[in-house]
């Protein structure tokens, strides 16, 4: 007779409950864990949906430690935690994805491009500033991006300086000036790591930008490259991630310039945007991949099921308030498109409150669709409590 050992539930913890945890808690659906969310809103999207749910301070070393204790393993849907609270928490043995040294390196976008410098990883030329006054020193290095070195995301803390007269819009802080690039195309490409070294690649993506608010405005999988540029990718992305001697989920975000050289804008350590497609697209969607990681078990695979797009709904300029999605009903009507809104109760402008993935076998269809998906559905406030989804 054979005997089976019984399937260990582990306790694994997210810190942060936006989406990214919410689409994470999503798949943990599909195997044995008992999950643990810390975030300091009790109405975040993630909070309804995981097992244990603690109101904490993501960036506070007492709260982060306390909530890891007892863990089998914590991860992050944000960068801004308390690294140092980590540090002490995998010394007591609890598994960290990504690694606290290797979160250090990426939150700090100072360190980041050292990183890259250091390891010989494609990336366009930089100078680092602590003040404004400092910056003032820089204006034969114009035109160029100025980057906060910490607490920037989704497009906050960035700056294109293309002239002097733009100057003043800089950081009065310690800040990355990078030289700006003459961008072909913006690319991701997403890598998980697991605890043997071993990774499973996705496709490059096509990133499309809001250049006004410097978020992904919609993507398309698989970029539309020639063979010898995805080499180049897959090879810079596997190097980066092999320094960074890490587990866990990356995405590599890469700039391919006017020459087709390919440079490394930034590094996420964590499930990202630009893989949200994954959900329908792929056989191993990032979210399960990232399980699959913390969990001990087998990668997944990686690879397309169809080529994909991706549109972010975000909230429309002019509208704060509780938020309404006008137009939904007929992009549900659609085949092959799938919504998802990500719970948030109040939109304002620019805020991420959604995504719609579209699936088909010819990209002129998918730009198509996901043309008229941005023209169709928009995120408002609700205008004295009436409530319109169509």
């Amino acid at each position: 007779m054979i005997y089976f050992a019984p399937m260990t539930t582990k306790k694994i913890g997210i810190l942060g409950g936006g989406q990214l945890g919410r689409m994470l808690l999503q798949a943990a659906a599909n195997y044995p864990v008992d999950t643990f969310v810390m975030e300091n809103d009790l109405a975040c999207p993630a909070a309804h949906l995981c097992h244990h749910f603690t109101k904490g301070d993501i960036t506070n070393f007492n709260d982060v430690y306390n909530f890891g204790k007892g863990l089998d393993a914590i991860t992050i849907e944000i960068e801004n935690v308390n690294e140092d609270a980590l540090e002490i928490l995998q010394q007591e043995g609890v598994k960290i994805y990504p690694t606290p040294a290797a979160l250090k390196i990426i939150k700090n976008k100072m360190l980041q491009k050292q990183f890259y410098k250091d390891h010989q990883i494609p990336t366009s030329d930089f100078i680092i500033t602590q003040s404004v006054a400092e910056l003032n020193q820089h204006t034969a290095y114009l035109p160029a991006v100025h980057k906060l070195a910490m607490g920037g995301y989704d497009g906050r803390g960035v700056q294109v300086i293309k002239t002097a007269s733009d100057l003043d819009k800089g950081f009065d802080a310690p800040s990355v000036l990078e030289k700006l690039v003459p961008i072909k195309k913006e690319i991701s490409v997403i890598i998980a790591v697991n605890d043997k070294g071993v990774h499973a690649m996705y496709p490059a993506v096509d990133m499309v930008f809001d250049q006004r608010l410097n978020l992904l405005e919609y993507q398309l999988s698989p970029a539309d490259l020639p063979e010898k540029l995805l080499w180049k990718i897959e090879a810079i992305a596997t190097k980066l991630v092999k320094h960074l001697n890490s587990a866990g989920i990356f995405a590599v975000e890469l700039f391919i310039d006017k020459e087709d050289n390919v440079l490394v804008n930034e590094t996420a350590p964590r499930v990202h945007n630009s893989g949200h497609h994954t959900i329908e697209g792929n056989y191993s969607s990032q979210f399960d991949m990232l399980w699959r990681v913390m969990l001990g078990y087998p990668l997944g695979c990686a690879e397309a099921i169809l080529p994909a797009a991706i549109v972010n709904l975000l909230g429309a300029e002019g509208h704060t308030g509780e938020a309404c999605y006008e137009g939904l009903s007929e992009i549900l009507k659609l085949d092959n498109v799938f919504v998802h809104i990500y719970g948030k109760k109040q939109t304002k402008p620019g805020r991420k409150m959604g995504h719609v993935t579209i699936l088909s076998k010819e990209k002129q269809e998918l730009i198509h669709q996901a043309n008229r998906i941005k023209n169709t559905v928009k995120v408002v406030a609700v205008v004295e409590s009436a409530v319109n989804i169509g």
